[in-house]
């Protein structure tokens, strides 16, 4: 005897964005507790979401700073980063740099 089993396609549920307020202030600058009770039902992946990072002080073994800002901002950063990377790339080839094809600069 054989069983048929029907798998019935269920669409997930849209993810809820929660609309917060805009900070009064930078993310860096609030403590772990307030950042904590602003994330407070949001999903990790929402754009108002607040994560922090340590990033090394440069000339420094062991200090590092602590930088906080939303999925968003964080996002912005990184395509920022990332054209300036291209910007600067263009303008020092030989192509972005106003040197001729035929010469040598």
């Amino acid at each position: 005897m054989m069983a048929l089993f029907v798998l019935a396609a269920v669409a997930a549920p849209a993810p809820v964005t929660i609309e917060r307020a805009p900070l009064d202030r930078p993310a860096s600058t609030m403590t772990n507790a307030e950042i904590k009770a602003y994330n407070e039902g949001l999903a990790s992946t929402d754009p108002n979401y607040i994560k922090c990072r340590k990033i090394d002080e440069i000339g420094s073994l062991v200090k590092k700073a602590r930088v906080c800002h939303s999925n968003d901002e964080w996002k912005k950063l990184w395509v920022q980063g990332n054209q300036d990377s291209r910007d600067t790339v263009d303008h020092f080839s030989s192509k972005g740099s106003g040197c001729p094809p035929t010469r040598i600069c």
